[in-house]
């Protein structure tokens, strides 16, 4: 896999760039990514700020019914829900291709998750530092299926400050799993969380120095 720039470099596309259709010619790696969390913690709002296309959502309105299964605890406001993927795209630099799915995060879409993760490469697990024990569920899922994951802590204005050693130990992560802040509304931000994912890509396929 080739490697990647910063956000900021001037290969790096985003939702602020022009949003295309076509693969761009410099396109080299086409890697499918897993944009995975707990329901309400923003992925949707993750994958529309960055895609260089159209997203594709399968979007339903919440109604009195899911509401007596969905938990909408720490998201009130929440109208709307994922019930099958979203979908997005993003060109980085050096040739890197993101196709980014996002997966539903309530329990009784588990059935659909084995289909949604085949030939991913990798997740970015959003979390809300608000609802950690929310995201046990998706974790679990991410490592059942044996893929490499980065953790970002999507940032919310009444979340609780807390270490990264607390959030770790709270998270039950391994010392090399990735683990960054991100607000998902922004361009930037949210490329930086994948980046941190891809990075970590990169360094795992790399064959070791002998």
């Amino acid at each position: 896999m080739a490697s990647a720039p910063s956000s900021s470099s001037p290969g790096s596309t985003g939702a602020a760039g022009a949003r295309g259709i076509h693969l761009p010619d410099t396109a080299r790696e086409l890697v499918k990514i897993l944009v995975a969390g707990p329901f309400g913690v923003g992925k949707t709002t993750l994958i529309d700020s960055v895609s260089e296309i159209r997203p594709l959502h399968t979007e339903e309105h919440l109604s009195e019914a899911s509401a007596r299964v969905d938990d909408l605890a720490g998201v009130r406001d929440k109208t709307t829900t994922t019930v099958a993927i979203d979908f997005g795209r993003i060109s980085l630099g050096g040739g890197v291709v993101l196709y980014l799915f996002g997966t539903p995060g309530q329990e009784r879409f588990r059935s659909l998750w084995a289909d949604i993760a085949y030939g991913a490469l990798g997740a970015l697990v959003l979390v809300d530092t608000r609802r950690i024990d929310d995201s046990f569920d998706v974790l679990g899922l991410v490592e059942e299926t044996g893929l490499p994951y980065a953790v970002a802590l999507n940032t919310f204005p009444d979340s609780r400050p807390y270490t990264e050693e607390q959030l770790r130990r709270a998270l039950d992560l391994e010392a090399g799993t990735p683990m960054v802040t991100c607000d998902a509304r922004d361009t930037n931000s949210s490329i930086d969380a994948l980046l941190a994912l891809v990075q970590h890509l990169i360094a795992r396929n790399r064959p070791e120095t002998r």
